[in-house]
């Protein structure tokens, strides 16, 4: 076996294979898409470019992956593999404290992290990307939209001085669109493809069979699908009468037609609109239910109906649960379902399949995928009951009040089941994405899914290192069926897709020139951005028009924008909320902002005033927000408009009036200079600055109290009429203060 040799990679640390040197050295001349089977070693071409542009090039290198258990395996790849000292190779997460984070970037070679982080550090200004010679991104296919990779590829062309990216992902997608958006957004140039088929790919891949094992569905639970197809009939019926018809649509479909309903509903006022977009929450609904039923069973089923009836009886619960639990003909499909006894036959087969599997092969890998935590908890419990080694393997979010796998967690699963204490896994969508799960010897798909990308991810956790097995579960007659064909013929035309746009992209037709540059925008006015506001996406639109961002805990205000100026924000839905609910009450909110700032904004942010409270219950707190708060509403359309009236604001106030930000509430204790500050500049026509010269000049607020107009004016920035106000405000009795205006 042949091994890599470069300076900066370890001895035999890795193997030598034609075609990894061969994309390895298009993606040293040009920002390249790679596109590459799992386990055909894509982590080890970024290593070989990373290696290649450290030693000629010097700076550091940037690898994004979007999970933190796949920033910890990457982290851990490069250190066992490259000559640099383990402290120049640093894992970064948001659990890492923001000064901390500054520190370990400033002395590493190698930063490896996800996404959020390095966009947060970029916004608030802690690091720069001008010195980074290489970005790594790990499952590229994500790079649209919003999300993170976006924002960083567009901050590193603007910054670095030297920039190269490798994009690399098993499965981009079929979407032409959304993959034109991925090369567009990374600056991609070249395009490498290889899959199991080519020839110097043919030599390191170990073969794999598919099986389909289909399974009929019991007539009990045909009896409860048609019960819930019939409430599903009486949905379509009454979007009929609005002239909407939905019948036949699918899931994504019945989605977009929702949120195209939904704004049209807003501008339009209509109710009828509303009341279909409602009927489509509870189709959308229904539906979920008929998928359980088919490929899940009743365990998954009951789970689910559960959590729709706890929605329905919650104070604040959608009117479309509400509507599914308050109707006869769902609550007989309900009833009919608590009535059944019989177990999905999915379930028996999985057994019989994952039991014979360990019968005739016992040091046996297997790893079991299905769609939904509720269904993984029941085949492992299941699976336990047969004296099988088994353990989930699910995301660290909570859902539905059930705990999820803290990293910590799920790297000792892993390592159990690299080791043989676990022989069975039973994973979610997480055990799809780029984890280094050992290679298995039966993948079964409990579920078909309509991916390619989720397909091919999950098809290529075995046949890594010997050959494999795939199982497909499916339910005759159901979406199973449907969904499995869909996602052969995306992976298809993915690879269709992408040998014609690998064609058309030419070498250098998308020149990094004009991006590589750094930014000459300039950055004065400042915003402070309270941290729970850090994931609503405005704190990155301020940063792009070209404001400065400082984002930490505020006690009072979401935006802080000058020393007398501070916004809160309400989406429609959450000023709605703030209404009824006692803990959000918004009156109290607001009649605090004003307490700590003079000049206070709110700024309601949606299309319309959509919510399920009367449109004039909303309009009578506004207008008592106005009125009787005196705080100015400000509504926008979407987050967008919303940015740019806050850049607007804080431009106005540092800019043109020359104010500096200040955080009124910022600290639970002021230090004596800060309290003095403070007093001064609460004076009206006084901010910050004046009240800094006013106590140099005078030094204590006695002397600034018992000092003549003609002495205040003496000042600097201190005119007659501030003078007038102070001499005032120093002199008038408080029994007669109500005879003059502030």
């Amino acid at each position: 076996m042949e091994y890599v040799s470069h300076p900066l990679i370890k001895e035999k640390a890795i193997e030598r294979r034609a075609y990894q040197i061969s994309i390895a050295a298009t993606a040293l001349m040009r920002n390249t898409l790679v596109i590459l089977p799992t386990g055909l070693g894509k982590t080890a071409i970024a290593l070989l470019v990373i290696a290649s542009r450290l030693h000629n090039e010097g700076g550091r290198a940037l690898v994004l992956a979007p999970t933190k258990p796949l920033v910890e395996q990457h982290a851990e790849f490069f250190r066992k593999r490259m000559k640099l000292n383990p402290e120049e190779i640093v894992a970064l997460s948001g659990e890492i404290s923001p000064e901390k984070r500054v520190e370990l970037w400033k002395d590493a070679k190698l930063i490896v992290s996800t996404p959020q982080v390095v966009e947060n550090d970029l916004i608030a200004g802690r690091i720069s990307l001008e010195d980074v010679v290489h970005v790594t991104f790990d499952e590229a296919h994500r790079a649209v939209g919003e999300y993170s990779y976006v924002y960083i590829a567009e901050r590193y062309f603007k910054e670095a001085k030297k920039p190269l990216i490798l994009a690399i992902t098993a499965s981009p997608g079929s979407d032409a669109e959304r993959i034109k958006e991925v090369v567009k957004n990374l600056g991609i140039e070249e395009i490498e493809i290889r899959t199991e088929a080519d020839d110097d790919v043919k030599p390191y891949v170990f073969g794999r069979t598919i099986e389909w094992i289909k399974v009929e569905m019991p007539e009990e639970l045909k009896a409860v699908k048609q019960k819930f197809e019939e409430a599903l009939k009486l949905r379509f019926k009454k979007l009929e009468k609005f002239g909407i018809s939905v019948e036949g649509l699918s899931k994504k479909e019945l989605l977009a037609l929702q949120e195209s309903l939904q704004a049209e509903a807003a501008e339009s006022r209509n109710q009828e609109l509303f009341d279909a977009v409602s009927i489509l929450a509870e189709v959308l609904k229904i539906q979920h239910g008929i998928e359980l039923i088919e490929t899940q069973g009743l365990d998954a089923l009951k789970e689910y109906l559960k959590r729709l009836i706890k929605e329905a009886k919650a104070r604040g619960g959608s009117k479309a649960a509400k509507n599914i639990v308050g109707d006869p003909l769902f609550m007989d499909a309900v009833t009919k379902v608590i009535a059944c006894r019989v177990e999905h036959p999915k379930l028996q087969k999985l057994k019989e399949v994952v039991k014979k599997q360990l019968k005739e092969k016992p040091e046996s890998r297997v790893i079991v995928f299905t769609n939904f935590r509720d269904t993984a908890e029941v085949i492992v419990e299941e699976l336990k009951e047969e004296g099988i080694r088994t353990s989930r393997f699910v995301g660290q979010a909570k859902r539905f009040e059930k705990k999820g796998m803290s990293q910590k967690e799920q790297v000792e699963v892993l390592s159990k089941f690299k080791s043989g204490e676990i022989n069975v896994l039973v994973a979610t969508s997480v055990g799809e994405e780029g984890l280094d799960i050992p290679s298995t010897d039966l993948v079964v798909f409990y579920e078909a899914v309509p991916s390619e990308i989720r397909a091919i991810q999950r098809k290529g956790r075995t046949g890594r290192a010997r050959e494999g097995r795939i199982v497909v579960l499916v339910t005759k007659g159901t979406r199973d069926e449907v969904y499995y064909w869909s996602s052969v013929r995306k992976e298809k035309a993915m690879y269709a897709r992408l040998y014609e746009l690998k064609e058309s992209i030419k070498p250098r037709q998308a020149s990094l020139d004009d991006f590589s540059k750094p930014s000459h925008q300039e950055v004065n006015a400042v915003v402070y951005v309270d941290s729970r506001e850090s994931n609503s996406g405005i704190a990155k639109k301020l940063n792009r028009l070209g404001l400065a961002i400082r984002v930490q805990n505020l006690e009072v205000a979401d935006y802080v924008v000058s020393d007398r100026v501070a916004i809160e924000r309400k989406t429609v839905s959450d000023f709605a909320e703030s209404i009824v609910n006692k803990d959000r009450d918004v009156f109290s909110q607001l009649i605090r902002l004003k307490k700590h700032y003079p000049r206070p904004v709110l700024i309601i942010e949606g299309d319309g005033l959509y919510s399920r409270l009367n449109p004039n219950a909303l309009r009578g707190a506004i207008a008592a927000i106005a009125v009787d708060i005196g705080i100015p509403v400000i509504q926008t359309k979407n987050s967008d408009e919303t940015a740019e009236f806050i850049a607007l604001l804080a431009r106005r106030e540092q800019e043109v009036r020359k104010r500096e930000v200040a955080l009124h509430a910022g600290k639970t204790k002021k230090t004596l200079k800060e309290m003095q500050e403070y007093v001064v500049s609460s004076i009206s026509d006084v901010g910050p600055i004046i009240a800094k010269n006013l106590l140099q000049h005078f030094q204590t607020i006695e002397k600034i109290a018992t000092a003549s107009e003609e002495e205040l004016m003496e000042v600097p920035k201190v005119g007659r009429k501030t003078a007038e106000r102070i001499r005032k405000l120093m002199t008038t009795p408080y029994s007669e203060a109500d005879k003059f205006e502030s």
